[in-house]
C-alpha cells in the first residue's frame, strides 16, 4: 500500500474524536494533580494542613504555563488544581481539545516534577464558557471551593494534633456550620480570618504592564518603555471586588492589552 493512500487510511482513525472549542467561545483549562492524596499525605513530608515547599512548586507549575505557547489572560490555583484562562482569541492548534489538554498535561508534570523533586502528574479538562458571565461565575465557584476546603482542612488537621484519629476528627466535623467550624478553630486559638488569603482564597496569576527605563541601542540614550510583567496575586480580593478584577481582566483581553 502506497504511503499517501496509508497515511489518509490511518489518520481518519486517528482523528475520529477530535473535539474543537467554537470560535467565540472562551477557553479554560483545568488541572489536577493525579493521585495527589497518596503523594501528600504518604510520599512526601509535608506540613498540614498547608504546606508552602508544595504551594512554592504549584506557583512555579502555573507561572511556567502562563509563558509557555498560549496565550493565557488569567491563572489560579488552589490546593492541587490549576485553572487557565486562555484569551477569547486563541486558536493554537485550531482550538483542538486533545493538542491543549496533552500538552498542557504535560508541560504542569514535568514542570511540577522538577519544582518539587518527585514525580507529579496532572490531567487537564477543557471547558467551553460561552459567556462573559460564566467566566466570573467559574473563578468565583473555585475561590469558593478553595475557602470551603480550606475551613475544612484547618479544622480536621487541628483535630488530628490534638490526638484524634483519622475516623474520630472526620466524624466530629460531620454536620458542621461554616460558623462552628470558626467556633471550633477559634476555641484552639486559631482565627481563621487572620490566615494567610493564599491558604483560604487560593493564588492568581496574570500580566500587566509596567513601565520602565532602557537604552537604545543605536543612540545610547536612555528612553521609557513599558514591558509586560507577571503579577503573582497573593493576596485575591474577596466577592464583588473578585468580580470587578475578572470583569477588568476580560475588558483588557478584549482590547488586546495586558492591564489589570
Amino acid at each position: 500500500m502506497k504511503f499517501d493512500v496509508l497515511d489518509k487510511k490511518m489518520r481518519a482513525f486517528e482523528e475520529s474524536l477530535d473535539q474543537f472549542v467554537l470560535p467565540g467561545v472562551f477557553i479554560v483549562a483545568r488541572l489536577d494533580g493525579r493521585g495527589f492524596t497518596r503523594l501528600t499525605k504518604e510520599l512526601l513530608p509535608l506540613e498540614r494542613p498547608f504546606d508552602e515547599r508544595f504551594r512554592d512548586a504549584m506557583i512555579s507549575t502555573v507561572t511556567h504555563l502562563m509563558d509557555n505557547g498560549f496565550k493565557v489572560r488569567y491563572g489560579y490555583t488552589q490546593s492541587d488544581e490549576i485553572s487557565l484562562l486562555l484569551d477569547k482569541n486563541e486558536n493554537a492548534f485550531g482550538r483542538k481539545t486533545r493538542k491543549l489538554i496533552s500538552i498542557l498535561a504535560g508541560e504542569a508534570s514535568a514542570r511540577f516534577t522538577q519544582a518539587m523533586g518527585t514525580l507529579g502528574a496532572f490531567d487537564c479538562r477543557i471547558i467551553p464558557l460561552p459567556a462573559e458571565d460564566l467566566v466570573v461565575d467559574y473563578f468565583r465557584w473555585r475561590g469558593e471551593d478553595a475557602h470551603r476546603n480550606s475551613l475544612g482542612a484547618w479544622c480536621y488537621w487541628t483535630l488530628r494534633k490534638n490526638g484524634l484519629s483519622v475516623a474520630e476528627a472526620t466524624h466530629s466535623l460531620q454536620g458542621l456550620s461554616v460558623a462552628d467550624k470558626h467556633k471550633l478553630l477559634f476555641e484552639q486559638g486559631i482565627n481563621y480570618n487572620d490566615l494567610p488569603a493564599w491558604q483560604k482564597r487560593g493564588v492568581g496569576f496574570c500580566y500587566r504592564m509596567v513601565a520602565s527605563s532602557s537604552v537604545n541601542a543605536m543612540t545610547r540614550k536612555s528612553v521609557d518603555v513599558t514591558r509586560r510583567k507577571l503579577q503573582i496575586e497573593m493576596n485575591l480580593p474577596l466577592g464583588a471586588e473578585y468580580d470587578s478584577m475578572l470583569r477588568h481582566l476580560l475588558k483588557a483581553s478584549e482590547n488586546d492589552t495586558a492591564v489589570i
